[in-house]
């Protein structure tokens, strides 16, 4: 990959991890392993919507994954830099 590419990549990273929102979405799925998009909206207090506009982002920047069980989607963290980040900003 060359250092441009990898740059805004970085860059990109960085950006979706920029909102205060997404990085409790993070900590909450890194504390529970994974978890359902309703569990969020308790555990956050905010609403389904904005939980799921969030979730996908997170999604498209490959930082979380889905898993479906039957008609629920579990999500988790699967993008171990952004758990290294976390930590190193002792947020956890």
């Amino acid at each position: 990959m060359k250092a441009e590419e990898e740059l805004s990549q970085k860059t990109n990273l960085f950006k979706v991890l920029g909102h205060p929102l997404r990085l409790k979405i993070l900590l909450s799925l890194i504390k529970q392993k994974e978890a359902l998009v309703t569990n969020l909206v308790k555990d956050l207090s905010v609403s389904q919507p904005t939980i799921s506009q969030h979730i996908n982002i997170l999604k498209q920047a490959g930082i979380i994954e889905g898993c479906r069980n039957g008609n629920q989607i579990l999500y988790r963290v699967k993008d171990k830099l952004v758990v290294k980040i976390i930590k190193i900003c002792k947020l956890l």
